[in-house]
């Protein structure tokens, strides 16, 4: 059976059971998942670990029911009279016809807004840079002074100074004390930053408490507090709450630790292990110096056995030297016999080729003779080859045909002029005599 029904042309006669059914469609297809706030009364938990209560305000009330698979992960104690809020679903109980919230999940009323605060602060901040990992400064290794933001009665504070003196007992610690909740807390937490700064005694701060519920916390929640961590020029690490607890201090410090116990161990080094490692340096030297030490002796040992007597030396080199001499003496006797011999063989070659060189010279008499007198023949020959053509350039040069009274007629371009057709009247020429120019103008010219 659908919704359809109501809408049908036909109107019938329904069942209450059609009814209610189709009424449980509509509110589950048009009614969303919601948050209602309201107080518990009538709170029944039944054998089964459903619960059953009335959810009202000063006008209204509404059936509840909150299954077991839903309610098993509840921390606070309900009771009647609670103020809660809770995520429901809206629907009829089909067997008695009721209107009823079925309830997903179920908070103390003003967590949603306290909720909504902090994700709204932590937008806000985190828009603004304050959480950016490029200004969180890294905290110093061996501090000389811890201070720590805390309540006295906290018990937080103790774990805090346990640790601390365990691992490295030699370091200072200050205190401020601040409340770490209730009204005005978040107030007093910063103006202790702001002291922690002014004084500059410390070189970290803790900034601790337990753990407790978002209304517990919520002190380190407060914008305040957040902008006085982001202004310490301290480095802060933040340990609040237990491990699954986040805050806005958190986000803006320095370094989050996830307890405040952890917070002391990471602010200083575990002298145990210092030691230790002190121990595991020291033996490392140790070896290295004894291996450095053991390689020296080795070394002297080599030299030592490399190292040669003065006097021992000095005789190795003196034999060098009669070696050396001995040699030089065979070598240059060697050499001098070597040029006798050669010197013998030249002189007997020479001697036999006496005759051969007086043919030679001779001949070489002869060939002179010859090559001057060809030489004195070429030289005759072509001067009068040269004298010849001289003749025949002398006959060929118009020098002599000008000196005969004929002359050369030029235009402004230099082309010679040989007909009166190519002259204009007022035409410029030049002349050309055997002896000197003259520059004319023609004032006529007939063919």
């Amino acid at each position: 059976m659908s919704a359809a029904l109501f809408v049908e042309n036909k109107p019938r006669v329904l069942r209450v059971s059609e009814l209610i059914n189709a009424i449980n469609q509509l509110l589950a297809g048009n009614v969303p998942l919601l948050w209602v706030r309201g107080e518990i009364s009538n709170l029944v938990k039944a054998a089964s670990g459903h619960w059953y209560f009335v959810l009202k305000d000063e006008q209204s009330q509404v059936r509840c029911v909150m299954f077991r698979q839903k309610n098993q992960s509840l921390t606070k104690t309900i009771n009647n009279g609670t103020q809660v809020e809770v995520l429901a679903t809206a629907s009829l109980y089909e067997a008695r016809g009721d209107f009823q919230l079925t309830v997903e999940q179920l908070r103390p009323a003003g967590l949603g807004i306290l909720y909504e605060q902090f994700a709204q602060l932590k937008q806000k901040l985190e828009d603004e840079g304050l959480f950016a990992a490029a200004r969180k400064r890294p905290l110093p290794v061996f501090p000389k002074r811890i201070g720590i933001i805390t309540s006295p009665q906290a018990a937080v504070l103790h774990d805090v100074l346990t640790t601390l003196k365990r691992r490295l007992p030699c370091v200072p610690v200050i205190l401020y004390p601040v409340p770490v909740q209730g009204t005005g807390s978040a107030e007093k937490i910063a103006t202790a930053l702001q002291i922690a700064n002014q004084r500059a005694e410390c070189e970290v701060l803790i900034l601790c408490r337990g753990g407790g519920s978002i209304e517990d916390l919520w002190a380190f929640n407060e914008e305040i507090v957040a902008r006085a961590i982001a202004a310490s020029s301290i480095p802060v690490i933040s340990g609040v709450g237990h491990e699954t607890d986040f805050t806005i201090a958190d986000f803006v410090a320095d370094e989050r630790a996830p307890t405040p116990t952890a917070a002391a161990q990471r602010v200083v080094p575990d002298r145990h292990a210092l030691l230790q490692g002190l121990r595991d340096m020291t033996q490392h030297i140790l070896r290295a110096q004894r291996n450095r030490l053991q390689n020296a002796m080795q070394s002297v040992d080599y030299l030592q056995r490399r190292i040669i007597h003065p006097a021992q030396q000095l005789t190795r080199q003196r034999l060098h030297i009669d070696q050396l001499q001995q040699r030089l003496q065979r070598n240059f006797s060697h050499t001098i016999e070597q040029q006798g011999w050669r010197c013998q063989s030249l002189t007997q070659r020479l001697r036999t080729s006496g005759s051969d060189f007086n043919r030679m010279q001779d001949k070489q008499t002869h060939l002179k003779a010859r090559l001057l007198k060809a030489l004195h023949t070429s030289h005759e020959r072509r001067l009068a080859r040269l004298e010849n053509v001289a003749q025949h350039l002398a006959l060929l040069n118009p020098q002599r045909v000008l000196a005969r009274g004929y002359s050369l007629v030029q235009n402004l371009q230099g082309h010679l002029v040989s007909d009166t057709q190519q002259l204009q009247t007022g035409e410029i020429l030049h002349i050309t005599f055997a002896q000197g120019r003259a520059d004319v103008q023609v004032r006529s010219a007939d063919s």
